[in-house]
């Protein structure tokens, strides 16, 4: 059984799980494979709870009884049968990668898009190679629009899932210093987040360009696409969408721009928003400038951008009966870190404290990059720190920050010295678990 006729019986079952716990009657089962997991071993379990097909690529769980099927690699037809169900859909899909702010802008792309189209999109971050699959097998005949978030930490991670995306257009958010211990150096991030711009080079695509990023516009530079559309902070510039911050204390409130229309016709718009961070001002802007292609009136721009508000530790802000919080606890590198803390240093409040966990996977530049984070904090004057992990260990601090080994070091903390009345910065990778933290401030 090839691709195609893989997808006839998926036609017939459009169902797809990679999970033998969640087995919906009628369902395809596609034994994936992990470090610590082999899928195989469980088909006869999917099968026997309602699976209709078992696709396997080990030999010893195959059976020759019409409801298994027998690939070379599982995870390579699951991408396969997932790129070949997105063939069959003529809408634009919307290609987003970056270093931060990636799962934000997908969001607010597709919360803006929603005003107008039916938005297929990625959930949560699901954004890797299991991930892209599963939200391109998501596609029905009501969409009429996808985006679609890829995600990457090592190189030709974007090359691979633009094969299977296919995307018509899109955007880097940004590119920084993440995830340098799987792509070698600063070069090798930009050059793996620049494949979303040679796929859609190569495709006659369309690009949403942040031209105030010079990394950005360098990479795009010498490329040929269907159309540029800019966008960028900024007054008085060319870019056909642009904007600037008017407050941050604590939510980020800003003004925006269209200078595509006749200068006449033009028109400054004031956006209210839940989101915490200065930072996401580039974000707004991207979801402004795809919401104006795509013809959502600029009024419904603005309410979906106010009525917009994140979750899942994104910059998030928390008022807990003892203390106000700024959680931004999902993940952590030295840009997104460094845009954390200018950004907590920028706002207007009193008793300010920073929880701060380690940044994963920096490799050889790891202890650099903590130490500048130190740096960065003593510059400002941010003097009541606690430091969170192996990482932040190592480094030279003042007497006044606090380092701990682990999250539960910290709880133990919090149980016997709870902080009271204070503004609380609260940052790391994933890993570190700092998220744990809120529900006990």
């Amino acid at each position: 059984m090839n691709i195609k006729e893989l997808y006839s019986f998926y036609l017939d079952h459009p169902a797809v799980t990679t999970d033998s716990r969640n087995c919906p009657e009628g369902s395809i089962f596609i034994a994936l494979k992990g470090a610590s997991f082999d899928g195989n071993k469980f088909a006869g379990q999917a099968l026997a709870k309602g699976c209709s097909l078992a696709v396997v690529d080990e030999k010893e769980y195959y059976v020759a009884d019409g409801r298994h099927l027998l690939v070379d690699d599982c995870l390579t037809a699951y991408k396969e049968l997932a790129r070949e169900h997105r063939r069959h859909f003529s809408i634009p899909v919307i290609g987003i990668t970056g270093t931060n702010g990636k799962t934000t802008t997908k969001e607010l792309v597709s919360a803006v898009l929603a005003r107008r189209y039916h938005v297929m999109h990625t959930e949560g971050n699901y954004n890797n190679d299991v991930g892209v699959p599963k939200t391109l097998l998501r596609l029905s005949a009501d969409d009429d629009i996808a985006v679609v978030e890829m995600g990457a930490s090592h190189p030709g991670d974007i090359d691979k899932l633009v094969r299977y995306v296919e995307p018509t257009c899109g955007l880097i958010t940004n590119v920084g210093r993440a995830h340098l211990q799987g792509f070698g150096s600063f070069e090798g991030v930009k050059k793996t987040k620049g494949e979303l711009y040679d796929y859609l080079s190569a495709h006659d695509g369309l690009l949403f360009l942040n031209a105030a990023n010079a990394d950005l516009s360098e990479m795009a530079a010498g490329r040929s696409f269907s159309r540029v559309i800019t966008y960028g902070q900024g007054t008085g510039s060319d870019y056909a969408v642009e904007g600037h911050v008017t407050e941050c204390a604590p939510f980020l409130n800003f003004e925006w721009t269209f200078n595509g229309a006749e200068p006449a016709f033009r028109k400054t718009y004031t956006v209210n928003t839940h989101v915490i961070g200065a930072y996401n001002i580039d974000n707004m802007l991207a979801a402004i400038t795809a919401g104006l292609h795509f013809d959502v009136p600029a009024e419904d721009i603005c309410d979906a951008l106010a009525a917009y508000e994140p979750t899942n530790s994104r910059s998030e802000l928390v008022r807990t009966v003892s203390n106000t919080l700024i959680v931004d606890a999902y993940n952590a590198n030295p840009s997104s870190m460094k845009a954390a803390i200018d950004n907590f240093n920028l706002m207007q409040a009193s008793g300010k404290m920073a929880i701060l966990g380690d940044m994963r996977e920096l490799g050889p530049t790891s202890l650099e990059e903590h130490q500048n984070v130190v740096n960065l904090l003593t510059g400002y004057g941010i003097n009541d720190v606690w430091l969170v992990g192996s990482e932040f260990m190592k480094t030279k601090t003042p007497d006044t920050f606090r380092k701990f080994g682990t999250v539960e070091d910290v709880k133990a903390e919090i149980a016997a010295h709870k902080p009271q009345g204070r503004c609380i910065l609260i940052k790391g990778s994933n890993g570190i678990r700092l998220f744990e933290l809120p529900q006990l401030l």
